[in-house]
């Protein structure tokens, strides 16, 4: 019998070692030989890098997200966890205001178990274990500079290392370079249509500082306090303490068009002590700073509706803050992005890379759990004064309606605080806040009066200022 050549391996090529490029060269390992293209040279352990300038604020990834990384990259949430970071019980571990301005009880849940950290340290687990993978090699210093093919197909990228510049093939191409995506003018340069965006920008300015952990908060399972904007109070002013690795604060205040905060050190606990409630100010005055005052603008919803274009390449995808960047208050942008790279990876349990449409199959499903995220950003977002040209739509305003609602029922029910954190940690649909564990409470209580001030204990007070 004459031989059978043994078809060659798949070959893909992700563009960023991004948080969202690290996943779909995860996602994509069992499939292909992955080359990941960085435009950086990365640090060796948890150290800033200059390609993520968003690392420096507060970050938590939520319960969807924890499932999805434990699913993508086995023992990487383990690792986060040994090397100093949180899993955070949520609400028993969090002390939180809501945007309607009431504080959430702390119910030992159990089930909702949010990743705290800071962003340097979850990088570099994220890293190690990607680089550990068998099939994957990085190429660093590497800038993409554009797509080579054809409005039907992308066969490479054109890219420069130093003053060389040459041309990476691959069957496929995925970028997840962020926000500073250039796949609009990519596409538009093969031949293809111009993609639907939509940019919802509330205005937000970030202020974070880094504080030494007072007292003997480190010896204890001190909460994370978060002070939520009210979006009917403009300007909506807020702030969160991130309890990370290193007995260590991350401080991160936040304040829309005319109330933003500012890099001043000197008015950093002010502003703080100034929110609708002073608890993280007062907090703030037994902890020793041990940083300046990083600050950002870059905190608008932004989206790219590739999924709707009328035709799509096959040989290239878009995934992550590429598709759509969040407001990161509400901390769905890494859940989001791991979340994508399962659904890549589904597509491909049932389709060859190398097959026509798959491309688009993956597409497509990507942009769903990008799509339930925009939904709940976009729900808050819309309403602050001119976040959009394009005002609120009734579907918008009715689920933001019945969030607040969702919201001050879950504050003293623990059935329903359950189902509204099913839905805000990404892990079911918007459609369980219509399920008879938040109905029931909230058209016939018996509901609890909300709480007159933050659910702080004396004990965990008394940790932060002895």
């Amino acid at each position: 019998m004459p031989d059978i050549a043994t078809p060659p391996r798949p070959t893909a090529l992700v563009i960023g070692a991004s948080a969202a490029g690290l996943f779909a060269a995860a996602a994509l390992a069992d499939y292909a030989d992955v080359t990941i293209v960085e435009r950086d040279a990365l640090p060796g352990g948890p150290e800033p890098r200059r390609g993520v300038p968003q690392a420096r604020h507060a970050h938590l990834v939520w319960s969807g997200g924890v499932l999805a990384f434990e699913d993508l990259l086995p023992g990487a949430v383990d690792d986060v966890v040994a090397k100093g970071g949180r899993l955070v019980d949520i609400m028993r571990d969090m002390v939180s205001r809501a945007p309607n301005e009431v504080w959430f009880r702390r119910f030992t849940n159990g089930y909702h178990r949010n990743l705290v950290c800071s962003r340097d340290l979850l990088d570099s687990v994220l890293r190690s274990h990607v680089f550990a993978l068998n099939s994957i090699t990085v190429r660093q210093d590497t800038t993409v500079l554009g797509l080579e093919g054809t409005a039907s197909r992308v066969t490479g990228v054109r890219v420069r290392t130093g003053d060389d510049e040459t041309t990476l093939s691959a069957d496929l191409i995925v970028d997840a370079s962020g926000r500073g995506s250039h796949a609009p003018r990519w596409l538009t340069t093969l031949g293809l249509p111009e993609v639907t965006e939509r940019e919802v920008n509330a205005g937000v300015a970030y202020a974070t500082r880094i504080y030494r952990a007072p007292g003997t908060t480190a010896n204890t399972r001190f909460p994370l306090i978060n002070v939520q904007a009210n979006p009917e109070k403009a300007p909506g002013q807020g702030g969160i303490i991130l309890p990370v690795e290193d007995n260590r604060w991350i401080v991160t205040l936040s304040g829309t068009r005319g109330g933003e905060p500012t890099s001043d050190p000197d008015a950093f606990q002010a502003f703080a002590l100034g929110l609708g409630d002073p608890i993280i100010g007062e907090l703030l005055e037994h902890a020793d700073p041990l940083s300046d005052v990083a600050t950002t603008r870059s905190t608008a919803n932004q989206r790219r509706y590739y999924e709707k274009l009328p035709a799509w390449p096959d040989g290239f995808l878009v995934l992550g803050d590429a598709i759509a960047g969040y407001n990161p208050v509400y901390g769905h942008g890494l859940t989001v992005a791991a979340q994508c790279a399962l659904a890549v990876r589904a597509g491909l349990h049932q389709h060859r890379i190398t097959e026509p449409g798959t491309a688009r199959t993956l597409q497509r499903a990507a942009a769903k759990p990008v799509a339930a995220a925009w939904d709940l950003a976009v729900g808050q977002d819309a309403f602050y004064p001119g976040a959009s040209d394009t005002p609120p739509t009734a579907a918008e305003r009715f689920l933001a309606r019945f969030v607040d609602r969702a919201v001050e029922t879950g504050a003293s029910n623990p059935r329903a605080l359950t189902a509204l954190l099913d839905v805000m940690s990404l892990e079911k649909p918007a459609t369980r806040l219509f399920s008879p564990d938040m109905l029931r409470p909230m058209l016939f209580g018996p509901r609890k009066p909300p709480l007159d001030g933050p659910p702080i204990t004396d004990a965990e007070r008394r940790a932060a200022t002895t």
